[in-house]
């Protein structure tokens, strides 16, 4: 993986990028550009489209309200992340964006909200988590971008789902203590992981979940963890012994 500049600002734009072709800002973006990071005409920045990797650009007409950016040299290629979708109960506004934040941070492939019966939240802002994992990525150097799906119940994500991809999901009644050896004894492929919602999963629930033969159960230790909190412990885990935090030999 290229190691990349801290120091740069990065910007998302969601057109194609390649040497000498402009790109046009939204009004939002050259907000951005002129007014809180104020730049110049002739200034560079680091632009990425979660396809064609990371390019350094040039501002170029340059008004008062508007501006464009001119690729110049591509400095990094698309990286991809792991192969892990994120299942998830939707939280309230705040902790959910610090959820999707974090889970983008984490490398997943697909955010997916999943209605539980104890799910709180009534309705989930896709716009608001796509927006949210846009700046993450642009803060944390990420080229991918995950992709946002619509919310489902949970019965039928589990009766639609494709069994060549386990679900690791967190749930305190797990049988066994050790969750690094539960994930160790997992054949290779794709995962997702999948965190309930506050209250846990109901009975019939932890029930539908545990006779499926594509899913598996992990404890996260000895404490109750908010659903937040558990993302990320939960996607960690995972990343050190089943994804891209492995050591590579």
């Amino acid at each position: 993986m290229a190691i990349h500049d801290f120091n740069a600002e990065r910007l998302f734009v969601d057109a194609p990028l390649a040497a000498g072709v402009a790109v046009q800002c939204t009004d939002d973006k050259a907000h951005y550009l002129l007014n809180v990071l104020r730049l110049k005409f002739g200034d560079a920045i680091l632009v990425f489209n979660g396809r064609e990797g990371e390019w350094r650009a040039q501002l170029t007409d340059v008004t008062k309200r508007r501006c464009s950016l001119l690729p110049e040299e591509q400095v990094r290629a698309q990286e991809d992340g792991p192969d892990l979708v994120y299942l998830f109960a939707p939280l309230k506004r705040s902790r959910l964006d610090y959820m999707v934040q974090k889970a983008v941070e984490l490398g997943v492939s697909r955010l997916q909200p999943v209605f539980t019966q104890r799910t709180v939240a009534e309705r989930v802002n896709l716009d608001r988590m796509r927006a949210n994992a846009i700046e993450a990525a642009e803060q944390c150097g990420i080229l991918r971008i995950p992709e946002v799906s619509e919310p489902v119940a949970l019965r039928a994500l589990l009766d639609a789902w494709d069994g060549n991809r386990r679900i690791i999901f967190c749930d305190e009644a797990a049988d066994q203590a050790d969750a690094v050896a539960i994930l160790s004894g997992l054949a290779p492929g794709p995962f997702a992981v999948l965190i309930g919602p506050e209250g846990g999963f109901a009975p019939e629930e932890r029930e539908a979940l545990n006779t499926r033969t594509f899913t598996t159960a992990i404890p996260l230790g000895p404490r109750i963890m908010r659903a937040d909190t558990a993302a990320v412990a939960a996607l960690a885990l995972v990343n050190a012994v089943l994804g891209d935090w492995k050591a590579v030999k």
